[in-house]
């Protein structure tokens, strides 16, 4: 299927995962094989801009990650290794060698390339990896206690605050902006409205977030297992960061045996979501996965 985005066509297609879930994906661009993933409470369409930036250089594949959009549910034995399958099977039938993931994505990147030896380079954004004490999942209480009282703002504002650095947010008390988040909900969900799986409202956004939690607390020993990863790796983060992202990229630092790590300037934790700062990443990403080295 060929659709429009805001620039560029891309076509989807789709995978048979490990356990029989579909996996589907968007593609656009020529050249090299690019898989971009997503992190928590975001599909493929947070990445689009992103993709179109690098399309002009690459073949870039945008799945949706499970329990979203193309893709089919989450599933009973949901874990780090399903979602590793799934990319499994993208890169055993486009043959791509590089990847990029940010924050939860960035770990199933991460877990990936640890078992699979086509994988040539990965770019990793802050993914939220427990180290030394932190407590990337810390918010999860809170989530899941809104949810339970089918309150999406409430449970939409424990997340922001307890995974990234908004400010606005921190500064507006609970009864302000609950409400306005449920408003937003409702008139996102209306917006996307008939325009089929590849547009994903943001309340089905919101409810995957009880999976992902699962990736981080399943995390915890990855790092020691990276003096094995023979692929090529770009740590990213952002200089708004929070400070636990950052101690999960200074202990990678020290695990990894081949590595670049950069910080950009100016931006947070979601740099590379439409809404953030995706020329900059853009940018990174190019210089990395288009050279030889």
């Amino acid at each position: 299927m060929k659709i429009m985005s805001s620039k560029k066509s891309y076509t989807t297609d789709f995978v048979t995962s490990k356990d029989g879930t579909k996996i589907g994906y968007k593609q656009l661009g020529s050249g090299a094989g690019l898989l971009l993933v997503h992190g928590g409470m975001m599909s493929s369409q947070n990445f689009m801009k992103l993709g179109e930036l690098l399309s002009s250089k690459f073949t870039v594949y945008i799945p949706d990650r499970r329990g979203r959009g193309l893709s089919g549910a989450h599933g009973d034995n949901y874990c780090l290794l399903a979602e590793s399958d799934d990319l499994l099977a993208i890169i055993k039938k486009t043959k791509a060698e590089n990847i990029f993931g940010l924050s939860s994505g960035a770990i199933v990147v991460l877990q990936t390339a640890l078992v699979e030896p086509c994988v040539k380079k990965i770019a990793l954004y802050e993914p939220p990896i427990p180290v030394n004490g932190t407590e990337p999942a810390a918010w999860v209480g809170g989530y899941e206690h809104a949810m339970a009282e089918g309150n999406l703002g409430k449970a939409m504002i424990s997340i922001v605050k307890g995974t990234d650095d908004n400010s606005l947010l921190g500064r507006l008390s609970g009864f302000m902006t609950i409400p306005f988040m449920n408003f937003a909900i409702k008139a996102d969900a209306k917006e996307k409205e008939g325009k089929g799986k590849n547009e994903v409202p943001l309340k089905t956004l919101i409810s995957t977030m009880h999976f992902d939690p699962k990736l981080v607390r399943q995390s915890d020993d990855i790092i020691t297992k990276c003096k094995n990863l023979s692929a090529d790796v770009l740590l990213l983060g952002g200089q708004k960061s929070p400070q636990y992202l950052k101690a999960a990229l200074d202990a990678l630092s020290f695990a990894l045996p081949k590595l670049k790590r950069i910080e950009l300037k100016g931006v947070g934790h979601l740099a590379a979501d439409n809404g953030g700062n995706p020329k900059v990443v853009a940018k990174e990403l190019c210089n990395f996965f288009g050279s030889n080295n």
